[in-house]
């Protein structure tokens, strides 16, 4: 116990649970847009594993790795406008067409990689590009604090300020306040007008186009390839942190950094020779237990 302590009291493991929040963060922003809206996209887990690809696929084609986070970007949103089509168009059940969305991921990306590699596993292939870590001017130099906060992808730095991005879209603009509305109460902005289904369509994009970011950092910054399903369930423990975080960015970002610590500490338990089979379950555990808690304290809640 001892020793575990003192790895999870170290600079490095710090560090370490602010690049592994970082997918988590980034699937969280992107399910708590769309839950603003009054959407739950279920979808986002299949959505991140598509854009991994894409945007492999695309820095290996273009040779520069910012088009291959755009085509990230761009898959994501495609992804979503799918599900926007299938829900809001055909009116179908949502919860259903994202688990549909999901499978179809699974398969797709593993087709499209034996098309492009004669691989059906990892992307090695394919002279795929990092996107690179970067030290932050003064803090680099900090003792300690240099070694947690500095370093990281640039794709970190830009989940959290994402964070701090979303508050203010939410709560500033025009959009972010029909978002809100739409999620509140969407007969009144349907009767002030406003399509309702043009706001969550827009909502549902905006999510795709995070869990896009999400994806690139999975197979260009926390490893640089693709490898299958290797979003690993990320995109389900983000809707449990949105959950967590009940809509609000800062403590949806809280709920993130603890799943991530979760996953560091999964990772770092494999040095004491535990069973892989057990270190990888710790992530789905504490999300079972937190939503556990989460759940407990809501009906005390309600009940008082």
């Amino acid at each position: 116990m001892g020793q575990i302590l003192e790895i999870i009291f170290t600079a490095d493991f710090l560090h370490s649970i602010i690049r592994l929040s970082t997918p988590i963060l980034f699937a969280t922003m992107a399910a708590l847009i769309s839950e603003r809206a009054g959407v739950i996209n279920i979808g986002i887990e299949g959505t991140m594993l598509f854009a991994s690809l894409m945007g492999v696929v695309g820095s290996a084609f273009t040779g520069n790795v910012w088009l291959g986070v755009l085509c990230a970007v761009v898959s994501g949103i495609a992804f979503s406008g799918l599900l926007s089509f299938f829900h809001l168009k055909l009116e179908t059940d949502i919860v259903l067409t994202g688990i549909a969305l999901n499978l179809m991921s699974s398969g797709l990306t593993i087709f499209i990689l034996y098309i492009l590699t004669g691989d059906k596993g990892v992307s090695t292939q394919l002279a795929s590009k990092a996107v690179p870590n970067i030290n932050i001017p003064l803090i680099q130099d900090i003792p300690v604090l240099g070694s947690i906060l500095s370093g990281h992808s640039v794709l970190t730095y830009l989940a959290f300020f994402l964070v701090i991005a979303l508050a203010i879209f939410l709560k500033k603009t025009k959009l972010g306040t029909y978002i809100r509305a739409v999620g509140e109460n969407s007969d009144s902005v349907e009767t002030a007008g406003i399509s309702v289904n043009m706001v969550r369509l827009k909502a549902l994009l905006i999510s795709g186009a995070i869990s896009g970011l999400g994806g690139a950092f999975m197979s260009m910054a926390y490893v640089n390839m693709f490898t299958k399903d290797m979003v690993a369930g990320r995109g389900f423990i983000a809707l449990a942190a949105e959950a967590m975080g009940r809509g609000v960015p800062g403590l949806s970002m809280l709920s993130a950094l603890f799943f991530g610590m979760a996953d560091a500490l999964s990772n770092n338990l494999q040095l004491f020779n535990m069973p892989s089979e057990l270190t990888r379950l710790m992530p789905y555990a504490f999300t079972i237990v937190a939503l556990g808690i989460y759940a407990a304290r809501e009906q005390r809640k309600s009940k008082a």
